[in-house]
């Protein structure tokens, strides 16, 4: 859930076009959150390369991906009407890294909660993995994202997920009281753009990560808001970054509530 605008990109290469262009020259080395560090057992987060899970097939439309994990087949329907129906490079890295590290993030029987859930790649794995997935995005996202969820799971021996409605900021705890919620994980994928719902996302992502909370977020840094939005993060949180991606800019963070 990137923007809820629409936008006519006509299709995906323009749309890569489009953001390369807009993207700002911000030297992600110079730029450091000193209360953001690398696990206890590492000295630097690991570097990784999106692997091309991405998978060529005939298809009478264009706007559908086709990609492999988990072993299986995901077939992903875009929307070219907004930013957060299309699949972005933090869903590809986070979907990697949960089907990689699936001892240190088991997410088998887990409470999960995907915030700006897109396309529904994410959850789609999460489901797979064996989570229980409430995946949420604006109102206008959700037509497409309950069809990618449900033609991708259906047959198959899983968790059913459930697709609601969540608008950062707003009615949390009208719409998910925390008597009756806790999540296990909080995943978050390109959720942090140039847009103007920024303090609302960490809103957001204060109020579901409680104790025993793990948010795990990637995101393909482009601005310096984004730098500054993970600033903000690692001032609430205790954050580390699992992960980086060189070649995508993309970085996996990991936060879990500050102990007092």
């Amino acid at each position: 859930m990137i923007s809820a605008q629409q936008l006519p990109f006509p299709n995906k290469i323009q749309r890569v076009m489009e953001e390369e262009a807009c993207e700002e020259q911000y030297d992600s080395e110079n730029c450091t959150c000193s209360s953001t560090s690398t696990e206890s057992n590492s000295d630097s987060p690991v570097i990784l390369k999106i692997l091309q899970n991405w998978v060529p097939r005939v298809s009478p439309y264009f706007d559908k991906e086709h990609y492999t994990y988990v072993g299986r087949q995901i077939v992903i329907q875009e929307s070219i009407e907004h930013f957060g129906a299309v699949v972005w490079p933090g869903a590809l890295a986070l979907s990697q890294y949960l089907e990689s590290n699936q001892e240190r993030f088991n997410l088998k029987d887990k409470q999960v909660l995907e915030i700006g859930a897109g396309t529904g790649l994410v959850s789609i794995v999460a489901c797979i993995l064996g989570a229980y997935v409430t995946a949420t995005d604006l109102p206008e996202v959700l037509e497409n994202l309950s069809f990618n969820i449900s033609s991708n799971i259906q047959n198959m021996n899983i968790h059913k997920p459930e697709v609601r409605k969540l608008v950062w900021g707003e009615s949390l705890s009208e719409d998910f009281p925390s008597s009756a919620y806790h999540y296990d994980f909080l995943l978050a994928s390109d959720v942090v753009y140039h847009h103007t719902a920024l303090d609302p996302l960490l809103e957001t992502m204060v109020y579901f990560c409680q104790p025993g909370t793990v948010l795990l977020w990637a995101n393909k840094f482009r601005f310096s808001t984004d730098y500054e939005f993970l600033e903000k993060l690692s001032s609430i949180f205790d954050t580390t970054i699992l992960a980086e991606f060189p070649e995508s800019n993309v970085k996996l963070i990991k936060a879990t509530v500050r102990e007092n």
